[in-house]
């Protein structure tokens, strides 16, 4: 895990603003930082500017940017199976000087182009230029797992692993996109990526699987290298989906232990986190230590699971109670160091999470996301399920039962209290912009945006899943780990996603995703003997939420005062709505969600405006 950053264009970068963009490189890369300046024959300038987190190979031969024949290369991330790359190179008479991933990206893109990318198996983002031809290729991992911002100007293109990079070779800050804060104050996380707007005007991040070639003559394309596609296989068994996601999870984790540095594991009390903590352990013989945020609201608290999991698994385990104190300072620095508002309150715990696993010496974090997205797991895949089994009577009525016996009693959104939502109403999305009409007149002037999703696959669970994997839930979760994770020098990994897991995943018959009131029950069952069975028979999927009120008193009138004082948000948003707001005794989940970003958004504006 690094920092990059860059430009080409017509402008040669001062060398004032190109030492303040390491400086702020310094968290993404504080092993060793370096830069390099090219003149193309055309007189364009080609800046390429690396921070290194040694993971692969910790020797500086292996620092970047990484010199390789006529091209050199930046890279952010990991290639996960770079051992076997390089295997393949060597048989064709390659010859390697480090043992890093990132000569074996260098020298295969070399020798086969950007082709070679559809055999990477891994996350990143990088720049590689190549002097014969002045060539500048920038390419993003086929989830988005590590970010690749963007912006144009008339000089030319740049481009970072973070907003901040970017300005710093600007030498100027970048305008507020004020709709797209709308955006967030009334639809929510999950309106966020369905647009390539940023925060920022004129700034966007370069799509997932995707190659974006500046040629030595001025031109620019940009292409996919990888689509997403569903396959059914209908003929498969379920002991057979079983089997081979058993069997692709493994494989995953063994590629995901690959390091030089120890590696910790974030740890819920969940299936998601601990499938991967139990096949470190059991399967490989990792000295796994997982890291617990425990939570102080008791309808959300799984520290008894977390404990069992660490007793029966034999791993070393260390828990940290969420930090209140100073809570608007630290989101304050959070929201700097994000070049944008929190997403969710979760995000804000996570990133005290990842302090503690930082402070313990670990430079690497394992984290269970995109489970729900490859395995079904929230709460409206039941209905979307009940929907897809709707012409089958009998498979119905028992899914009926066990989800009337089993989830019900967890489901807290109102929507998704009515089993036949999507029976009746399989176009229904208000669930998800949960009150953005009433959200929507906080705000001065107008704003409204419907709930739009791409069609990925006919079949309602999985296209509801593909858009949560790529445009709604997990983007969201990728952006805030990354961040945080950085923040404190930490790589973190996500195992679940896999090209290999995933293809399999969209290849097994929808009716095996959710089996008497259980949701993963493919994973689930993939994992007995593996996973404590006391993790994999509990039904009631938690996550860490908190109601903003665990974190801010608004009853106190210093954080009153500072909540509704002077700031640029107020010519937006109206103060005495937001007074009436902090004035309830209670917030609904929903209010409650609103009022943290609001609270995010002033700090943000406050900030960056």
């Amino acid at each position: 895990m690094c920092g990059i950053a860059g430009y080409v264009g017509s402008a040669e970068i001062p060398s004032t603003r190109r030492s303040d963009c390491l400086r702020l490189m310094r968290r993404r890369g504080p092993d060793a930082a370096a830069e390099r300046h090219f003149v193309r024959p055309d007189g364009r300038h080609v800046h390429m500017l690396h921070s290194r987190l040694s993971i692969i190979d910790l020797d500086e031969r292996a620092n970047q940017p990484f010199p390789f024949a006529s091209t050199w290369l930046i890279l952010n991330g990991e290639l996960y199976n770079y051992v076997e790359l390089r295997d393949a190179l060597r048989a064709e008479g390659h010859v390697f000087t480090t043992q890093s991933d990132t000569e074996v990206l260098a020298q295969a893109l070399h020798a086969k182009g950007c082709a070679v990318l559809d055999r990477c198996e891994g996350m990143w983002a990088f720049a590689g230029y190549d002097e014969r031809d002045g060539t500048m290729r920038l390419s993003r991992d086929r989830f988005g797992e590590k970010p690749l911002y963007l912006y144009r100007d008339a000089s030319g293109l740049y481009f970072g692993s973070e907003v901040k990079f970017i300005v710093a070779l600007l030498g100027r800050r970048l305008d507020v996109d004020v709709d797209h804060v709308y955006r967030y104050l009334v639809n929510g996380y999950k309106a966020l990526y369905k647009t390539d707007r940023t925060f920022f005007k004129g700034l966007s991040e370069l799509p997932p699987a995707t190659v974006l070639v500046l040629d030595g003559e001025g031109g620019i394309e940009e292409h996919r290298y990888w689509t997403p596609t569903v396959a059914i296989d209908e003929d498969m068994s379920y002991e057979e989906a079983v089997r081979g996601a058993r069997e692709r999870l493994i494989r995953s984790v063994e590629l995901r232990l690959r390091a030089d540095v120890p590696i910790a594991f974030c740890m819920s009390g969940g299936v998601d986190s601990n499938t991967l903590i139990s096949i470190a352990k059991n399967v490989f013989g990792y000295d796994v230590h997982g890291f617990t945020i425990a939570n102080s609201d008791a309808r959300y608290d799984e520290q008894e699971l977390v404990e069992y999991a660490a007793r029966e698994l034999h791993i070393r385990h260390t828990s940290v109670p969420v930090q209140t104190h100073d809570f608007l300072g630290r989101l304050r620095t959070l929201v700097r160091q994000h070049d944008a508002p929190v997403y969710t309150i979760t995000y804000y715990a996570q990133w005290l999470l990842v302090g503690l696993v930082a402070d313990a010496g670990y430079r690497i974090s394992v984290s269970g996301s995109a489970a729900d997205e490859l395995f079904s797991g929230y709460y409206d895949h039941f209905l979307a399920h009940l929907y897809e089994v709707r012409t089958r009577p009998p498979v119905h009525a028992a899914a009926l039962a066990a989800w009337q016996e089993h989830v019900r009693p967890f489901v807290r959104n109102p929507y998704l209290s009515d089993p036949d939502l999507f029976v009746k109403h399989p176009d229904m999305r208000d669930h998800i912009y949960l009150n953005a009409d009433d959200f929507a007149s906080y705000l001065y002037e107008p704003w409204g945006e419907p709930f739009a999703e791409t069609s990925y696959a006919p079949d309602l669970l999985r296209n509801r899943m593909l858009n949560e994997l790529f445009h709604e839930g997990v983007p969201i979760i990728l952006h805030e780990d990354d961040l945080n994770s950085m923040y404190y020098s930490v790589e973190n990994r996500s195992p679940f996603l896999d090209r290999s897991l995933f293809d399999f995943c969209y290849r097994i018959p929808t009716q095996h995703l959710i089996r008497d009131g259980r949701a993963k029950a493919v994973l689930r069952d993939s994992m007995r003997g593996i996973v404590p069975d006391q993790i994999l028979d509990n039904r009631r999927k938690v996550g860490f939420n908190a109601p903003i009120h665990s974190f801010l008193d608004v009853a106190d009138p210093a954080v009153r005062a500072e909540l509704l004082a002077d700031s640029p948000v107020f010519e937006h948003v109206k103060r005495d709505r937001i007074e009436q707001l902090i004035s309830k005794p209670q917030l609904p989940n929903s209010e409650s969600k609103f009022l943290f970003n609001f609270v995010c958004t002033k700090v943000f504006l406050e900030e960056f405006g």
